[in-house]
């Protein structure tokens, strides 16, 4: 009786690891984690739709307000600059309200903004109107990737965290669109309108924000344990990644493992003086690793001049005998390169969690240098021809479609989702602040220069000066950068500290993880799975 027994017992232990370890379906997306990110990277939407009706109202605002061409340089300008204070006040904000009433005052900031300068009289006044939208845009441009990295499942952080730059293209069409839609109102009134508009985006903001929860890692930071454990429930892909995140957030907090009570105290935390410290008297390898990378990626994707063909394309077609002469067909051109812009970025999200940050952003760089080449060689074969060059005309439009097809399928989106997911819990909101402004600053700098840099060494030499700061970006990020897809936002930061030997880091860590797995089969070949033995 005993004997006939142990078969059967044989064949289930021998069924059941192979059950265990079928292969695991893919988890299906967080509805909630996307709808909560959508919903913040709609912030993106302002300084989009800033940028693409900026560059058709420019015009008819030097009509109407009898300025000059530097004076229509700074207004458009302008606010990249101004965004500089905004987002360096947004990490400390954020700090202090929370994530998501500072999503609240960036719609206020930009509604106010937008009003001011659709009403403006004069110059002053429109001024101070792209002043207070700047800050908006500031806000903005901080608080969407910081929010979705935080609330997001490690599984698709590279997807939800890239919806900002989604977002943003999504803004640069319709501000295109409004241009075109209202260039034939009388010129006081057509350019107010297109602006005006500005004000609506913010508005269904607001209300959604009601909707949406608090940051879990904020949370936490309160001690508000039990608010960021449900939050987490329903922002991860099952339960135990949900425990994992919270005990991962509360280490990282500084909060012991045993405190599990929905309120507790949390370590007094200085008012940022410390992160500063942190940053820049006694930064540890790592931390200035971090920095570098976080900052540096800001750096080389506006240096790389994708704000000056996004403003230029009109001006391009006006300078060089291209055959558009008609307003609204150069309207259009600039509609195409919006469309192309939004259809590529929406390819990368999809992209961003299966094939990783490092691949695309080395594709992405290398397709803009010989876009930007192109580009560049064109144009000036363009400039010295005493004749319309169709051909070169053609492969310049081309040239620039390529340019933001590649730059948006990589570098656009990247430089926000690596930024937002590599600075530590404690460094993150400061962190990404510095990213976003040193972004502003570069966007304002080649937004307020261009047209005086085409000047002072022909259209074409400016895009053969980008197409070198994009070479010099390519090594900057094969060198410095290790891939973070998959990784959780604690753990990542194991990668960082080593500089130029981070695949050494990489390789030991994966030794690591082998070695780990190794240690879960015994001998006689039973797996373990947490405490419990099968075989």
């Amino acid at each position: 009786m005993m004997d006939a027994k142990k078969p059967e017992n044989y064949q289930l232990s021998d069924e059941r690891p192979i059950a265990a370890f079928d292969s695991p379906r893919k988890p299906k997306r967080n509805k909630y984690a996307f709808a909560c990110a959508i919903l913040a990277s709609m912030t993106s939407v302002l300084l989009g739709y800033d940028v693409g009706v900026m560059s058709g109202a420019g015009p008819f605002i030097k009509d109407d307000l009898k300025i000059s061409d530097v004076q229509l340089e700074i207004v458009m300008g302008i606010i990249e600059l101004y965004s500089l204070l905004g987002a360096g006040a947004a990490g400390r904000t954020s700090d202090w309200v929370g994530r998501r009433y500072t999503i609240v005052i960036a719609a206020a900031l930009f509604f106010a903004g937008a009003l001011f300068s659709a009403v403006a009289t004069n110059y002053a006044i429109l001024m101070v109107g792209r002043f207070i939208a700047g800050l908006g845009v500031g806000f903005a441009l901080l608080i969407a990737p910081v929010y979705t990295t935080e609330l997001a499942p490690a599984s698709s952080r590279g997807f939800l965290t890239s919806f900002p730059e989604v977002f943003i293209n999504a803004g640069v069409c319709l501000g295109f669109i409004s241009n075109y839609a209202f260039q034939s109102l009388p010129q006081n009134l057509g350019w107010r309108v297109m602006i005006g508009l500005g004000v609506v985006p913010p508005i269904f903001l607001a209300l959604g924000v009601l909707t949406m929860p608090e940051s879990p890692r904020w949370l936490v930071l309160q001690g508000r344990l039990g608010e960021a454990k449900r939050v987490l429930d329903k922002t991860s892909d099952s339960k135990e990644e949900a425990q994992l995140r919270l005990a991962e957030i509360k280490e990282a907090a500084g909060i012991p493992e045993e405190c599990n009570n929905d309120v507790v105290q949390v370590p007094k935390r200085s008012h940022g003086e410390d992160v500063w410290k942190e940053f820049f008297i006694r930064p540890t390898p790592t931390v200035l690793h971090i920095l570098i990378a976080g900052v540096g990626i800001h750096f080389f994707q506006q240096a790389s001049g994708i704000d000056a063909v996004v403003l230029a394309c009109m001006i391009i077609s006006l300078n060089f005998s291209s055959g558009i002469t008609r307003n609204s067909h150069k309207l259009l051109a600039t509609v195409a390169v919006g469309f192309c812009k939004t259809v590529f970025v929406l390819v990368a999200t999809f992209l961003l969690d299966r094939v990783g940050r490092r691949p695309l952003l080395l594709s992405s760089v290398g397709g803009m240098i010989v876009s930007l080449g192109t580009l560049g060689t064109c144009l000036t074969i363009i400039d010295r021809s005493e004749k319309n060059v169709t051909w070169a005309v053609a492969l310049a439009i081309v040239s620039m479609l390529s340019f933001v097809s590649t730059f948006e399928i990589g570098m656009g989106p990247i430089a926000w989702v690596y930024s937002s997911e590599i600075f530590p819990l404690r460094l993150r909101a400061q962190g990404t602040a510095m990213g976003t402004a040193m972004n502003r600053l570069m966007s304002g700098v080649i937004s307020m220069t261009f047209l005086s840099l085409t000047k002072a060494i022909t259209t074409g030499g400016a895009f053969f000066l980008f197409m070198g700061v994009a070479i010099v970006s390519w090594i900057f990020f094969y060198t410095l950068y290790p891939e973070t897809q998959g990784k959780t936002l604690e753990e990542m930061q194991v990668l960082f500290g080593t500089f130029f030997k981070w695949r050494s880091t990489m390789r030991e860590l994966e030794k690591k993880v082998v070695s780990k797995e190794d240690t879960n089969s015994d001998s006689n070949g039973h797996i373990e799975l947490g405490t419990t033995t099968i075989g």
